[in-house]
């Protein structure tokens, strides 16, 4: 039951293949960094590969036929695309699904305030954060405001390298002597993660001058009024780019690790077909972190229409033709594991925990405690999986989320199992899960990598 360590196993080819995807990684997790962001980014790689918008297809009223590729995107923020293959779609399909949002910090609808000549915005986190750790590290902010003329400006502010970054305070050291009595939940409040944004005056103003140079800013360099907030969509992010980290080079630090790394290693199996037996299928989508819900998340209905649409463009399309498709399909719920930390060994059941530099790892089931809220995978469907991962050379391992009682965590697989269909969580193992600079192993994107491609097969 002993892996190896995957970096004594590559020859120098492999070696240089896994660092040029690595480095194609960095420049998706660079690109990236919002959901609608990371959508953008797909569907212009989609399209270079020859995948066309299904909403044209059905305005036009064309048929689909084996070979086609095409995707579909729901707001901007969660998409699918589908490679038809020769086998009746009725017989299932091999889907892999993994979710392109990540924790952040997101602006609030009435954000902009002044205190003590200081400008702020006030924010509403989202996902899981350990709060204490947004604090005194430089931020960007991303998104889109949509304005009452229908015009949607794009909003990148911090990554430019002569762009001014924004940041939360945090109390000195000196005068943090009752702060650090609190738990560790309490020592940031959410209600204090406050984005600093200015702190100069607007001349001639007497009243809040320094949010009216702040509100002139806006209009001069993005012509967005104070009311324009109301329908924004702004996300605070750490600024920076991915990096490459340890002495050796043998990892990936950057935001957004989870769960954008198995998100570009599905879509870049994905890409690499060209031609597929069985109908292949790339699910992304948006709001796993908090429950999957909403439009764009999971457990709405936007999958099933669109696997709908494209039987209709096949024209064999009926109710019962959606349901056998849907329960036939086979998928790997793309998602990260913990990685086991030494510093922090007692959270974790050593023998079933995923490692670094061991390959990708399957999660039998996730959930709390007693699996509550869990997809549990079939063992038949697991022995299968094994046997194509030994045949293509994929190196795996299995884990399941810290020690029982200790915690737990959930991923889109449990909805897709509501199909009956076959699912398992399949992803990379990250250190620092939800913090604001995440690590992986550079072998593990590269398994991953394998992974998923012997799966499409």
């Amino acid at each position: 039951m002993e892996r190896k360590n995957v970096w004594t196993t590559y020859s120098e080819k492999e070696l240089e293949e896994l660092e040029q995807l690595n480095s194609q990684y960095k420049e998706f997790l660079d690109r990236g960094k919002t959901e609608r962001e990371c959508a953008a980014v797909t569907i212009e790689m989609a399209k270079a590969a020859g995948y066309k918008d299904l909403a044209d297809i059905i305005q036009k009223d064309k048929k689909l036929k084996a070979g086609d590729k095409v995707y579909a995107v729901c707001m901007n923020k969660t998409l699918a695309l589908f490679m038809i293959g020769k086998k009746n779609m009725e017989n299932g399909m091999n889907i892999l699904g993994a979710h392109i949002d990540s924790p952040r910090l997101d602006i609030k609808q009435n954000p902009l305030f002044e205190d003590s000549e200081i400008a702020y915005l006030d924010t509403h986190y989202y996902g899981g954060i350990k709060k204490y750790q947004w604090v005194t590290i430089p931020l960007a902010i991303h998104g889109v405001v949509a304005k009452k003329n229908g015009e949607t400006v794009d909003v990148v502010i911090g990554e430019d390298e002569k762009d001014p970054v924004v940041f939360i305070s945090d109390l000195l050291i000196h005068l943090a002597g009752g702060q650090l009595e609190k738990k560790g939940a309490k020592l940031i409040e959410g209600e204090d993660l406050n984005i600093i944004v200015g702190n100069r005056p607007l001349e001639g103003e007497e009243k809040n001058a320094v949010t009216a140079n702040i509100l002139k800013l806006l209009k001069d360099k993005y012509d967005i009024e104070e009311e324009d907030f109301i329908s924004a969509e702004l996300e605070v992010v750490p600024a920076g780019k991915a990096r490459d980290a340890g002495l050796d080079s043998s990892m990936v630090l950057s935001y957004g690790h989870d769960d954008r790394v198995c998100a570009f290693t599905s879509l870049a199996a994905f890409l690499s077909f060209k031609k597929v037996d069985t109908t292949a299928c790339l699910l992304l989508a948006d709001k796993e972190e908090i429950g999957s819900v909403g439009a764009t998340g999971m457990q709405s209905k936007f999958f099933e229409n669109t696997v709908a649409e494209v039987l209709d463009r096949m024209g064999v399309y009926s109710e019962l033709t959606l349901r056998r498709t849907l329960a036939n399909s086979r998928m790997l719920s793309s998602d990260v594991s913990a990685a086991f930390d030494p510093t922090f060994a007692a959270s974790f059941e050593k023998k079933n925990a995923a490692y670094f530099s061991k390959g990708i790892v399957l999660n039998k089931f996730t959930g709390s405690r007693g699996k509550s809220g869990s997809n549990d995978a079939n063992a038949e469907y697991i022995a299968e999986l094994r046997k194509i991962f030994d045949e293509h050379k994929v190196n795996y391992q299995t884990a399941e989320l810290g020690k029982v009682d200790e915690g737990g965590g959930g991923t889109i697989a449990y909805i897709l199992a509501l199909y009956g269909m076959n699912v398992i969580d399949s992803g990379v193992a990250v250190l620092n899960m939800h913090a604001p600079y995440e690590a992986v192993s550079k072998a593990d994107v590269y398994e991953a990598l394998k992974g998923y491609r012997a799966f499409l097969k």
